[in-house]
């Protein structure tokens, strides 16, 4: 049974022939920021990530350089592990399916499944994909093109060994039941769920002959077969646990496993094969499973004959480490899929990072250099008025949210109950206005109550910044007067240790904001002028019309014929998650499900809706309109709304209706 006081977190292990992209990066980032996040709480962590380096691809890829397999795969490995570090990814441990310790435990259990009667010997003909290395039933195919990559298959007859996979369908049905957070999100969830109680699970081929492939982990009962890759690369995460820790042997310690993140492409192998695996070897289960979206770029599909993968090295080269790991997991709800834009990323950049919080941290250095001679006040509890009161109470809840949003892996949730504080903390500034308390003399124990109070949120923000941007907010500890050695150790941020009389050392801007080239004669963007035209009360404000000695009769409304109507798409859309866009009093963002895709719409609701009352809610919206920048954020439709001036309710629907449907 696993220590109650350690966390286990593990990535996929990555197919060695790949080129690291951004889906690598992104749950390779989001493993990060939970096994730093769990450190900060005392838990012991162990975090795994590896390469998954055996199989057919492999073997013809090493054929075509001219080179034997393990040299291939000896050129290619360092590529992940140098990304990861430029990243400043934490990983305990990196495994790598070629390390004749895991080999060796691979074999072990093989071993003891057949000696248990759990593996048999079988012929098997079906349509065999050679990219995705399975083989498909008859009706799983269509045209000749395998489900999954849509590559062409062939057809193969083979002798080979099966995993009695199939007697342990009802076994798995009960346990997804009886643990809801076993495979999450709730929809992937389902969807197992649903596979599992309509078809029936069929047995496992878990060999290949080597007459075919022989770059893979001989089968321990017979010589002429290699094992099937993903019995091999699903055991990485218990084989690890027997030989990686160095000097420090884990495993019940750490088994089973807190969380494996996996791509949602991944879901059945892991949810499926390795949980009935586990079952057949008298092992728990892991508590979670998690399948995130795919990203998409610009709106299209990533791929190399498109030329739009994209590079992650390339990203930090430009943008830095620490923001683009807080692009990835704030831009997109953690689960579903997302869109990656250049445009999008600086935008965030420049609104949440530099505006926000690099422009947060800035003016209040310059403050307690400029009133209080580079220290931190003391403070006069007594002399607090609401103001400090509503920032102190906003920022415990606020920090309490973020918690539990990490610990739930939410992250862009996290990020923007992070973000909230940023706000309410420029909004004290301003309310409280140091730099005109500091002309007066009376005013002095005052000043000095709001200089702490300052400071004291801003050192509030680091933990829960920390596992997002190591690099940074270790900066910016360093600016505050926090010098942690080590700073997941050494130093406790849970409550703020910056103290009265901590000197602060005032550095360059964490974030420099990214000048964008703007088109000739372009104006300055605000909230209205950003906005298409023509806009219902949703979006924004009428323009106004210019006045005249006499009233003006009614403007009659421009007619329009049922042609010209009918090109309008309405249709519905379930709101899955909303927050406010930085820097705006009434804009919403919001992620919608069409049922078929998502969508990101930008609606001026905010005046009139907290983000949390939204989400849930079936709402109507435009669906064909053309994509506009609001703020710098693209929408992609334009919700319906009541209202002149100010919206005063929202079209919504009543019934339950299937996003997507057409409104008429």
């Amino acid at each position: 049974m696993r220590d109650t006081n350690t966390f286990y977190i593990t990535t996929p292990i990555y197919y060695v022939n790949d080129v690291p992209h951004i889906g690598h990066a992104y749950t390779t980032i989001a493993a990060d920021v939970l096994a730093r996040y769990w450190r900060l709480r005392g838990r012991d962590v162990f975090f795994l990530t590896g390469l998954d380096e055996h199989g057919q691809k492999v073997q013809q890829a090493a054929a075509k350089a001219g080179i034997d397999p393990q040299t291939h795969c000896n050129k290619l490995a360092p590529q992940f592990q140098e990304l990861w570090k430029r990243l400043n990814i934490s990983n305990d441990a990196f495994i790598r399916t070629t390390d004749p310790q895991h080999q060796s435990v691979v074999q072990r259990y093989l071993q003891q499944l057949y000696d248990q009667g759990l593996i048999y010997q079988d012929s098997y003909t079906g349509w065999y994909c050679t990219f995705d290395e399975r083989f498909w039933t008859e009706k799983d195919v269509a045209d000749g093109l395998c489900p999954d990559c849509k590559r062409p298959v062939e057809q193969l007859s083979e002798h080979n060994y099966f995993f009695k996979m199939g007697q342990y369908q009802e076994r798995l049905q009960r346990h997804i039941l009886d643990n809801p957070d076993f495979i999450r999100p709730e929809s992937r969830r389902n969807e197992v769920l649903g596979f599992l109680q309509t078809q029936k699970l069929g047995d496992l081929s878990i060999s290949r002959p080597k007459s075919r492939l022989s770059w893979g982990i001989e089968l321990p009962f017979d010589k002429d077969y290699v094992t099937y890759v993903w019995f091999d690369a699903l055991v990485n995460y218990v084989s690890a646990l027997e030989y990686l820790p160095q000097g420090n042997p884990a495993g019940s310690r750490f088994w089973p496993a807190n969380v494996h993140l996996v791509g949602k492409d991944i879901l059945t192998t892991h949810a499926v094969y390795w949980s009935t695996m586990l079952m057949a070897l008298n092992l728990p289960l892991p508590n979670t499973i998690f399948a995130h979206g795919w990203w998409t770029v610009d709106g299209e599909k990533m791929s190399k004959s498109r030329g739009n993968v994209v590079d992650p090295n390339k990203m930090v080269d430009e943008f830095g480490t620490d923001a683009f790991r807080y692009f990835l997991l704030r831009e997109v709800p953690f689960g579903q899929d997302g869109d990656f834009s250049r445009s999008g990323m600086i935008a965030r950049i420049n609104s949440e990072l530099a505006d926000g919080l690099g422009n947060l941290l800035s003016r209040s250095l310059t403050m307690i250099e400029r009133f209080a001679g580079g220290v931190v006040p003391a403070h006069d509890a007594p002399a607090d008025t609401s103001l400090e009161k509503t920032l102190g109470q906003r920022t415990g809840d606020l920090l309490a949210e973020a918690d539990a949003h990490v610990e739930s892996l939410r992250f862009s949730r996290a990020l923007e109950s992070v973000g909230e504080i940023i706000q309410h903390c420029d909004q004290y500034i301003d309310k409280t206005a140091p730099w005109t308390l500091a002309k007066k003399p009376e005013q002095r124990p005052y000043l000095n109550n709001c200089l702490y109070h300052i400071a004291y949120t801003l050192g509030a923000l680091v933990q829960p910044l920390y596992p997002f941007m190591p690099y940074t907010i270790a900066n910016m500890a360093r600016q505050l007067g926090l010098e942690p050695a080590d700073a997941e150790k050494s130093l406790k941020w849970g409550d703020s240790s910056l103290l009265p009389g901590t000197r602060i050392q005032k550095a360059a801007s964490l974030f420099p904001r990214i000048e964008t080239a703007k088109p000739q004669g372009a104006k300055p963007v605000s909230d209205t002028s950003a906005t298409p035209q023509p806009v219902p009360a949703a979006a924004t404000t009428p323009p106004t019309q210019p006045t005249t000695s006499a009233p003006s009769p009614p403007p009659v409304p421009q007619q329009i014929t049922i042609d010209e109507f009918m090109k309008i798409q309405l249709k519905t859309a379930k709101v899955l998650s909303a927050e406010r866009v930085p820097k705006s009093e009434k804009l919403l963002k919001l992620q919608v499900s069409l049922g078929s895709e998502q969508r990101q719409i930008v609606a001026g609701i905010g005046k009139k809706y907290e983000p949390d009352t939204l989400v849930g809610k079936t709402i109507i919206i435009v669906a064909n309109l053309k994509p506009a920048k609001l703020m710098g954020i693209e929408s992609q439709g334009m919700v319906l709304a009541a209202g002149d001036a100010d919206v005063r309710g929202l079209a919504t629907i009543l019934e339950e209706v299937d996003p997507g449907t057409k409104v008429k």
